[in-house]
């Protein structure tokens, strides 16, 4: 017998077996099952980026579909004619009549579509990928053209996200029954698959005649329900996913490892919260009085889906791994293609610079930017009819007739810039405190401005009236200078500031920027606007100018900084539609962090 120390270190893992509850195993099973079923799984959600990891899960999946099944890749700014189908310009213009051309959705009837970078894939494109998804179809009716095509396929969505600020859409994400992360997996444990294709095309005459039972779809439904998933999918992903589990064993009927496979790989991903403890009985009830044979039956035969129930659960949160646990208890949801905080500012369109974002009807004028494939395509149905029309006064022409109707324009977005504006309360003893934070706030943003195209301006209020500081710059050396000699003490105009930031958030806006307003105050005003004492009218004016930033929907944020958060500040960020924060001993680093997940 061997000794401990002549055993290796570490054993490859392999997908069976009891490797199969690895991670790496769990995405090849993942591949497998979608493999069996593609149009019933709706395809696997990769997180991971390009890699040998990746490449191997790849190259296992491709090497899993039977021979003949049509696979295709989806770039990520793909136009709507190449996924959908439209007009084949090329071959229209040498017919003279319209002829259509296929699709990428159309060609993948059947198979799979890789999408590529699926973590940036446009709302637009989504959106035709989910309708095609959900009707099996692709409907086009454009370009002189009206024909429906079968389009059922599985998606497996490349996400290159990095942290949680990126990820899939939601809509996206829902219909695909399996997500899985490569991430952590390292290239010695992406070993072979076990499976094959000729497994594959066996488990596939299987599935046809695999049922579930009401008991089993009850305990997939509760175990769901238990995690907090909302979405009725996952329960519908789960028993296909079942199905397809045990047609790959050979087996003819769903077994509860099968079950315990659609809740590792389907449910335990999608969980948003645990399930509820189950706290012992102080004393135990008392005893039931015993009943005919007949009814203790009935009993055993009600406690069986309880049973069962348990069972799946029991392995689903075993599947959930230890960092989304603790995540999960602290009450932090994951969520899906968040914006990513201190990036450009909003979208807007364009006229002549920015990516491209479709085409227009319009004529190349005031610098505009004439798209001639597209004139050409919408010009393309129409040329017989124009020759014809050409004939009938006696002309032959064999040129393109291109009129005024047919001309397109391309169309642009572009982020615009970001303008952060501290409004800084500089009253009360306080105040030096205060300034401190907001300097090294202001300089912590400044120092990825070269990065993010941002800018910072800034706004104090004392005394009896507010004053620019620092007029929206990039400049950190400017900004120190300016924050280097401000004072602090006297009364606070609170409306005063408010209405002074809100001027200069607004011109930031009709400049086509898009500004953020932070107010760091602690909300309690004693000077009205007109530099008159008295906290009710100082009060009621602080409010009135609130309401003017909501009205003008400029995007705001209340950071409370007193010592102890009063009712006055919620008060200011209700008023405002502002996102409130109190930060009593805040510093630069948490200000800094704060401003950026406003933006």
């Amino acid at each position: 017998m061997n000794s401990p120390a002549a055993m290796p270190e570490s054993e490859p893992e392999r997908p069976r077996g009891e490797a199969g509850v690895s991670r790496w195993g769990d995405a090849v099973l993942a591949a497998a099952l979608m493999s069996v079923d593609p149009v019933g799984t709706g395809g696997v959600a990769l997180r991971s980026l390009a890699g040998p990891v990746r490449d191997q899960w790849l190259t296992i999946m491709r090497d899993l579909q039977p021979p003949g099944t049509p696979m295709r890749r989806i770039p990520l700014h793909v136009s709507d004619g190449r996924l959908l189908g439209g007009l084949d310009l090329a071959a229209t213009l040498s017919a003279g009549r319209p002829v259509a051309e296929r699709g990428l959705l159309v060609e993948a009837n059947g198979g799979i579509v890789e999408l590529a970078m699926a973590e940036r894939i446009g709302a637009g494109t989504a959106a035709r990928l989910t309708m095609a998804f959900d009707s099996g179809e692709v409907v086009l009716e454009r370009d002189g053209l009206a024909m429906r095509s079968p389009a059922r396929f599985a998606v497996v969505a490349l996400d290159e996200g990095v942290g949680d600020d990126e990820g899939l859409l939601n809509a996206l994400l829902d219909r695909l029954a399996f997500h899985q992360d490569l991430t952590h997996i390292r290239v010695h444990e992406a070993v072979a698959c076990d499976y094959d294709a000729d497994e594959i095309l066996a488990a596939r005459a299987l599935l046809a005649g695999i049922q579930v039972s009401e008991a089993q779809i009850e305990a997939l439904c509760s175990t769901a329900l238990a995690l907090g998933i909302p979405s009725l999918r996952a329960s519908i992903f789960a028993a296909r996913a079942a199905c397809a589990s045990a047609a790959l064993e050979g087996r003819t009927e769903v077994t509860d490892e099968d079950l315990a496979v659609a809740g590792r790989l389907v449910l335990a991903p999608r969980a948003t919260m645990l399930p509820p403890m189950e706290q012992p009985p102080d004393e135990p009830p008392p005893p039931e009085p015993e009943e005919p044979d007949q009814e203790q039956d009935k009993g055993e035969d009600q406690q069986e889906p309880k049973e069962l129930e348990d069972q799946v659960l029991e392995a689903t949160k075993a599947a959930i791994p230890a960092d989304l646990l603790a995540q999960l208890q602290l009450g932090k949801l994951r969520r899906s293609r968040a914006r990513a905080t201190g990036k450009a500012g909003a979208v807007q369109n364009a006229p002549l610079r920015g990516r491209p974002a479709g085409v227009l009807r319009g004529e190349p004028r005031a610098g505009l930017r004439l798209n001639v494939v597209e004139t050409l395509r919408a010009a393309a149905p129409w040329q017989r009819l124009r020759r014809e029309e050409v004939a009938r006064f006696g002309g032959e022409s064999n040129r393109i007739e291109i009129r005024q109707d047919d001309f397109r324009i391309t169309r642009f977005k572009h982020r615009s810039e970001t303008t952060t504006i501290f409004v800084v309360d500089a009253s009360g003893s306080s105040a030096l405190h205060r300034l401190a934070e907001a300097k090294g706030a202001v300089e912590l943003l400044l120092a990825d401005c070269y990065v993010r195209r941002d800018r910072v301006a800034l706004v104090a209020f004392r005394g009896q009236f507010a004053e620019v500081l620092l007029p929206p710059t990039r400049s950190l050396v400017r900004a120190k200078r300016s924050l280097a000699s401000l004072p602090g003490g006297g009364g606070t105009p609170l409306a005063s500031g408010i209405d002074l930031g809100m001027m200069l958030a607004d011109s930031v806006k009709r400049r086509g920027g898009t500004p953020i307003l932070i107010i760091m105050t602690d909300g309690r005003a004693n000077v009205a606007r007109d530099g008159t004492g008295g906290r009710a009218r100082a009060n009621e004016d602080a409010l009135s100018a609130a309401r003017l930033v909501r009205s003008v929907e400029i995007t705001s944020l209340v950071i409370d900084t007193s010592p102890r958060p009063q009712q006055q500040g919620r008060d200011l960020a209700v008023e405002m539609g502002a996102r409130y924060l109190p930060l009593p001993h805040a510093d630069a680093t948490s200000l800094s962090h704060a401003v950026r997940a406003a933006g």
